[in-house]
């Protein structure tokens, strides 16, 4: 499959396109970007167990969400019942989503090992001996592997970014999809790198509103509630960006009625 090669502003394009698609349905999106919250956080509390687990069907997630935004693009009505349609009756596509979601896992877990491992003396180096941990030190000690672990896994990200609709969408093998996924991100590594790079500043511009909103006097607790709203709102328009970065790049190219193009999202 050949990926188009698109210029450094449509990174930011994607965004606007994912806005765009957010405002046609918004609440469905917005109740997607709930449930995904709560999947993640009920993985801190299943700590090692559920974040691997959630790893790992973090493919089949990316492939709802995608076709979730493609009924969207559609002009499509986004039900509760919709949400599986895309796996319903199709244990190939389930599987394939499944084994890339387990190579997923192996490829975090390969990075945060060649992450850490060179620096374990530093780490260790910041526990006392009773066990108690210098934050300073601890911080000075997780700076290095957290960098080298940032690196890598943009290159691991690189291999899977597309590699859920590939699979899902062109059903193609999953060494293939991943083959064609880093070639694409590779191609386009100037819009992604503008995409990363805004949504990173949109982000931490919502964190410095909720610092600005504790200054004026709210409680943490109290901006943090008034900020659930935004956040929830900004992880959906982030979803439905994941949806024009694809069409973009290989929807326009390989035409089919699963990877209908992005009709154009106007005035932003």
């Amino acid at each position: 499959m050949q990926a188009a090669k698109l210029p450094i502003t449509a990174g930011w394009q994607w965004i606007l396109d994912g806005w765009a698609l957010y405002r046609r349905q918004p609440l469905p999106m917005t109740m997607w970007a709930l449930m995904t919250a709560i999947l993640i956080n009920l993985s801190y509390i299943l700590l090692i167990i559920g974040q691997a687990m959630l790893i790992i069907i973090t493919p089949i997630l990316t492939f709802i969400t995608l076709s979730a935004c493609r009924r969207i693009a559609r002009d499509e009505a986004m039900s509760m019942g919709l949400w599986l349609e895309p796996l319903r009756g199709r244990p190939d596509i389930r599987s394939g989503l499944l084994k890339l979601g387990v190579v997923y896992f192996i490829f975090c877990l390969v990075a945060a090992l060649l992450a850490t491992l060179p620096y374990t003396q530093h780490i260790a180096n910041a526990i006392d001996a009773d066990g108690q941990i210098d934050p300073a030190n601890f911080a000075t000690a997780i700076r290095a592997p957290l960098i080298t672990f940032g690196i890598l896994y943009i290159l691991v990200s690189a291999l899977f970014w597309h590699a859920p609709a590939l699979i899902g969408w062109h059903r193609i093998k999953m060494t293939q999809a991943m083959f064609y996924s880093m070639v694409a991100c590779w191609r386009n590594k100037l819009p992604f790198l503008a995409y990363g790079s805004s949504w990173a500043a949109l982000f931490i511009g919502l964190q410095m509103l909720g610092g600005i909103l504790v200054q004026a006097g709210f409680s943490p607790a109290g901006a943090h509630l008034a900020m659930t709203p935004l956040n929830l709102i900004m992880a959906a328009v982030l979803y439905c960006s994941f949806y024009p970065a694809y069409v973009r790049v290989f929807g326009a190219n390989h035409p089919s009625d699963d990877a209908a193009p992005m009709p154009p999202s106007g005035p932003a």
